[in-house]
């Protein structure tokens, strides 16, 4: 079952990043300045922000079984739909179509991970579907290049598309919640203002504002800084550009294993995930802050992306565990979704912010001097939000509140 969300996750990202690399060079690139390319990707991720506000929620109500079948249905039509723009308006608005269906995979595959898996076992089994962010990232460069090479930039997003379908059939006709949790899977839902106002939750949300835009800089911007800072072209960004994003997947895996090891080692969990994220939390925002005064060549970028990205991948792996450590398992999705929301914010604002940086710094001073103020500032943001987690979210343990409420609203419910 696991592998349904791992195969979701890499169809998430090609649909995600196949706009990115299409516009790096050539036709889309040149109806699309930096500028631009900054509020488009923001407008995707205005979109991931409100549909992460109810996505959760939506897909605690419906289930595993129909809430992740409509986001594959919904985003994967609007990829193809991206075939029919030609202005950049156009492009953002279907951009903001793919944001509203994308938002439902993360909570939909953690609802999953739940089901399948104990407590012990979370963070491995969610970097293996996460791990698929890393995969999508790492076949994205090459397959986009040889399709938009091959047979033009509009006949891929079809065929991007096509695979989506295939994928919501087999999931549909597959996919079942086991027998002893079914129960607990679709106890009552917990409304929004209460967790709202749980502390793990709110502080939780308000980490992923500052830690996952860092990513989707890596997996946006990535092809735009190998052609503007050192000239390469569509073929070769494709081949090289994976390197990054194969480091990233080692992490999704690792991350996990070390915090599944340090725990049979009999370290208490909550603990563990903590001791975890410090640690992959630092190696996700040190390098961004150093780069700019380690990097001499397009090598030392690459591998600078890559330790950032391992970090990142590592981080997430453990914290796709924490609503299942925390809430209810009928709450579950719900929480991810409002710390998606975060995401989806921190996207918004730090997206517009890197195109406005790029485009003005390049051009009073040069493309190397502009990404690099835009490196060191990732960094900066990655130590915030780590600060939030390990400070301010409180302890990984059962949220008492929660549980008994969910408890009560059942015994209130029995005939």
């Amino acid at each position: 079952m696991i592998s349904f969300a791992f195969v979701a996750t890499v169809l998430n990202y090609l649909h995600r990043l196949s706009f990115n690399y299409l516009t790096a060079k050539g036709f889309l690139h040149d109806i699309i300045p930096d500028d631009y390319f900054g509020y488009i990707g923001s407008a995707f991720f205005i979109a991931y922000m409100i549909s992460n506000g109810f996505a959760g929620f939506v897909i605690d109500k419906l289930g595993t079984r129909i809430g992740y079948s409509l986001s594959m249905a919904f985003w994967t039509t609007a990829g193809i739909l991206h075939a029919l723009a030609m202005t950049p308006f156009q492009f953002g608005f279907f951009r903001f179509l793919l944001g509203v269906g994308e938002a439902g995979n993360w909570p939909s595959a953690l609802k999953l991970t739940a089901e399948w898996f104990p407590a012990h076992e979370r963070s491995t089994a969610s970097g293996i579907f996460n791990s698929g962010a890393a995969v999508g990232a790492v076949v994205a460069p090459p397959l986009i290049a040889w399709l938009g090479s091959t047979y033009g930039w509009q006949l891929t997003f079809v065929v991007i598309g096509v695979l989506g379908y295939i994928w919501l059939a087999a999931f549909w006709f597959t996919y079942y919640t086991p027998k002893e949790v079914v129960k607990e899977a679709k106890a009552s839902i917990i409304l929004p203002q209460k967790l709202l106002k749980n502390r793990f939750v709110s502080w939780f949300a308000l980490s992923k504002v500052f830690m996952d835009p860092v990513w989707y800089f890596i997996t946006f911007w990535i092809g735009r800084y190998l052609a503007d800072v050192y000239h390469w072209d569509l073929v070769k960004i494709g081949w090289f550009a994976m390197f990054p994003f194969i480091i990233a997947d080692f992490g999704n895996i690792l991350g996990g294993l070390f915090t599944q090891y340090i725990i049979k080692k009999g370290v208490p969990i909550p603990k563990a995930r903590k001791i975890a994220v410090a640690l992959f939390g630092l190696i996700m925002g040190l390098p961004l802050i150093l780069g700019p005064f380690i990097i001499t060549g397009p090598a030392g970028a690459l591998v600078v992306l890559g330790i950032t990205g391992f970090g990142y991948a590592a981080y997430t792996a453990n914290t796709l565990a924490f609503p299942a450590d925390v809430v209810p398992q009928s709450a579950t999705a719900s929480v991810w979704g409002i710390g998606s929301v975060g995401a989806g914010l921190g996207g918004v604002i730090f997206q517009s912010l890197s195109g406005l940086t790029i485009k003005n710094l390049s051009t009073n001073y040069n493309y190397t001097i502009a990404y690099s103020t835009v490196f060191i500032g990732y960094g900066i943001i990655t130590l915030i939000g780590l600060s939030i987690v390990l400070f301010l979210m409180g302890p990984l343990v059962p949220d008492k509140l929660l549980h008994e409420f969910v408890q009560k609203k059942e015994e209130g419910n029995k005939p």
